[in-house]
């Protein structure tokens, strides 16, 4: 009987997160100097909703491209997708850009620039990875959400079936640039929704970081764009820094830290038909989970105050009707998503909760009788929201971090 052959081996691979301003300003090499070698084609995607807050972009591409001539030349006009979950709903946007790199010649030695929210960076790194086997993408987050967390790491996807992400790929990005100028357009709401992806991991793993937030609440709400930029910027690091190091890259476990909050927010998204953001869903699934984790007794009461009044300060709802939406049978459909949390995963239910804040902790069963009584607890805060500081220590600034003044 012939022997297995097996065969060990490592791909190691290395992308930057840059941060800029203006970024397709001629004298700005922070894009040209990301692209490896000679008149590189290049295919650029464009959010609907950046192009039209940004009545100038496709020019400024085009100049921009025609003064870097000798590193890049477009490949065609940009190609504009419409913006949000719509954009990954079916796959017709994928067809048409897997079609754009089979008609303009794009290889795999050219690139495709992804400008725009985080559906469309999932939508386009999704095709690109799927055409030719993998094209080399650079993504250009546009929103506070994309450039903190969905555009910095390695996943692409589109919905399907009715679950989100269902299809998707694990690809890295060769560069991930961050020009905060585009946060600048965005609707309240948008520049708003983020911040939860924010509150997330500095709950996690950076409790000076969550204190940051707190004490600058209230600027980041008024688009102060210091404490917005710091706020990004950790963000981003945090994230990266989890992807990097924490030996499951590509997610072949059953462990999913850094989707604390989500396997409810998913769910509201799509029983809202994604009329929820993102971030709000993020926002009340947080919510939802750090009280969960005090009804528990896990989790002291003075931090679980403090991180709703948090995002009271913050102007974010934490309670959304579709917690209460019931099937038929009286079932609430929310529940569901704690089923299709482990399907797409695999493996055992594997759910973070919160033990202080800086210190997560996993679960493997959820009680969803004391999961009512949450989302009960968290209707009536919104109806009567609270008023001062829960705990000492909220003034503390994150070493290293501007002042916001």
């Amino acid at each position: 009987m012939l022997k297995p052959i097996r065969r060990d081996f490592q791909v190691s691979f290395t992308y930057a997160t840059l941060f800029t301003h203006n970024l397709f300003a001629i004298e700005n090499p922070t894009l040209s100097d990301v692209i490896e070698g000679e008149k590189k084609r290049v295919l650029f995607v464009v959010d609907s909703e950046v192009a039209r807050h940004n009545p100038h972009l496709n020019a400024a591409i085009t100049r921009y491209c025609n003064h870097h001539h000798t590193k890049m030349h477009m490949a065609s006009a940009p190609i504009v997708v419409p913006g949000g979950e719509q954009v990954k709903n079916t796959e017709t946007h994928v067809d048409t850009l897997r079609k754009a790199v089979n008609d303009y010649g794009i290889d795999r030695h050219a690139y495709i620039v992804a400008i725009g929210g985080g559906a469309v960076l999932d939508m386009a790194g999704f095709a690109a990875a799927t055409a030719h086997r993998g094209i080399r993408i650079i993504r250009v987050p546009t929103t506070v959400l994309a450039q903190n967390d969905a555009g910095v790491g390695v996943k692409n996807s589109i919905n399907a079936f009715g679950k989100k992400n269902f299809l998707g790929t694990f690809a890295p990005p060769v560069a991930v640039i961050n020009d905060f100028n585009f946060l600048e357009t965005l609707e309240h709401r948008d520049w708003m929704a983020g911040v939860s992806e924010a509150i997330k991991v500095a709950l996690l793993k950076d409790p000076a970081f969550f204190d940051y937030i707190h004490v600058h609440a209230e600027e980041i709400k008024q688009r102060e764009m210091t404490p917005m930029e710091w706020l990004v910027y950790r963000c981003a690091e945090l994230h990266t820094e989890h992807i990097a190091t924490n030996g499951d890259p590509f997610e072949m476990g059953s462990s999913r830290p850094l989707d604390f909050g989500h396997w409810a927010a998913h769910k509201m998204e799509q029983l809202s038909n994604y009329a929820i953001r993102h971030g709000e869903a993020v926002a009340v699934g947080l919510a939802l989970d750090v009280t969960y984790s005090y009804k528990l007794g896990m989790l002291p009461e003075a931090d679980w105050r403090k991180v709703l009044l948090t995002f009271q300060k913050l102007g974010m709802a934490i309670y959304a009707e579709e917690l209460d939406m019931v099937n038929e049978d009286g079932q609430r459909h929310v529940f569901a998503g704690l089923k299709e949390f482990q399907e797409h995963l695999g493996g055992q239910l594997t759910i973070m909760l919160l033990e202080g804040i800086g210190t997560g902790v996993e679960v493997h069963h959820i009680d969803l009788d004391v999961m009512a009584e949450s989302i009960a607890m968290l209707k009536e805060w919104e109806r009567t929201p609270q008023r001062g500081l829960p705990t000492a220590g909220a003034e503390k600034i994150f070493a290293g971090a501007p002042s916001g003044d």
